[in-house]
């Protein structure tokens, strides 16, 4: 007998999957193109925080899950034997002028305010490391509440640890019991084919893979890229967002600017060879935040979708709260995140 059917192996069906799993609930998950076939199979893997200012339920939302990751990761490595990639390792943000200093300075203080002790928002000065943005003002922003993850490997354990509790990955099987959709752009697809109004987009993103050892060193967020340094010794750069395009698989001259000004930012990047170029198509929801909740048109499913760029840093938390919902009938979903704020 099964519990769960997860419909959908990028991040959020598989992390749903594991928390059910391990609360004891019997899973099935369903993926016709196998585990991380989508943008979850990506390559970036920033698990960045909100500004913290102007607080709201999606960022209170992203504090927790962020905070609960190194937990959450630990015990999908320990039980599975595979290796996430995950490191709470902090970034750093050139400061390019006296009003965006001021600005930094402001959100320092309110830090400490929506972030408590966990983490810190800080502003120092650049010390002249290969390692750092190049800065106009000579100023960094330093936070450490960013993590970085790599996506594939993340997935990949996730897979391992599912295994270990007797779930796998079929291509296809009826469903049972609570069926979770988590299937990301074909799944927005579907639903926008049933409703008056658009309830989501795939959004294309291109990022690239660089050799270089960076390991132990914080990610960079500079020139408008992510810089994520992954502890394998390849670094990853990204993305672009693209609402328009003609294949959603192949990268072209947008992914050639991304590298440039990547390594306009961080000059020690200049002679980085490109050891892999990516494309993928991100789900977005029409809210933009994660869309969570009962599919009201067919009693007994569920949808966990919209985890467009967020995804993988709001995943521990949205594991925890559709597993509630699943299992216990408890709904501790925020406003904004439900799917009716997305009809």
């Amino acid at each position: 007998m099964i519990d769960i059917t997860v419909r959908g192996a990028g991040v959020f069906g598989l992390c749903v999957a594991w928390v059910c799993a391990s609360r004891g609930a019997r899973v099935q998950v369903i993926d016709p193109y196998g585990p991380a076939a989508g943008s979850s199979g990506g390559i970036v893997g920033a698990l960045a925080p909100h500004v913290p200012e102007k607080w709201n339920a999606k960022k209170a939302f992203q504090l927790d899950s962020l905070l609960m990751s190194d937990t959450f990761w630990t015990e999908v490595e320990q039980s599975g034997g595979g290796t996430s990639g995950y490191a709470r390792r902090g970034r750093l943000q050139p400061i390019h002028d006296e009003n965006s200093l001021a600005l930094a300075h402001q959100r320092k203080t309110s830090a400490i305010e929506f972030w408590h002790t966990y983490a810190q928002w800080d502003v120092v000065q650049a010390n002249g490391s290969d390692w750092e943005p190049a800065s106009p003002t000579g100023w960094l922003i330093q936070d450490t509440l960013s993590a970085l993850i790599h996506p594939r490997m993340a997935c990949a354990a996730l897979v391992k640890a599912l295994a270990a509790r007797g779930v796998e990955i079929v291509t296809d099987a009826t469903d049972k019991g609570q069926v979770l959709w988590a299937t990301g752009v074909s799944g927005l697809d579907d639903l926008n084919a049933t409703h008056h109004r658009q309830i989501g987009n795939g959004v294309k993103g291109q990022a690239a893979l660089l050799k270089y050892n960076a390991r132990d060193m914080p990610q960079l967020f500079a020139g408008g890229v992510h810089v994520i340094p992954h502890g394998n010794g390849t670094v990853a750069i990204g993305s672009t967002s693209e609402r328009y395009y003609d294949d959603a698989t192949t990268t072209d001259k947008q992914l050639d600017d991304v590298i440039n000004a990547a390594c306009v930012a961080v000059p020690a990047l200049q002679n980085a060879p490109v050891i892999e170029r990516w494309a993928g198509v991100r789900p977005r929801s029409r809210s933009r935040a994660p869309m969570l909740g009962a599919w009201s048109e067919r009693p007994g499913h569920f949808i966990a979708n919209g985890g467009f760029k967020i995804g993988f840093g709001m995943a521990p938390k949205v594991a925890h709260v559709m597993a509630d919902l699943l299992l216990e009938g408890i709904d501790e979903i925020p406003d904004g995140f439900r799917v009716t704020d997305n009809l």
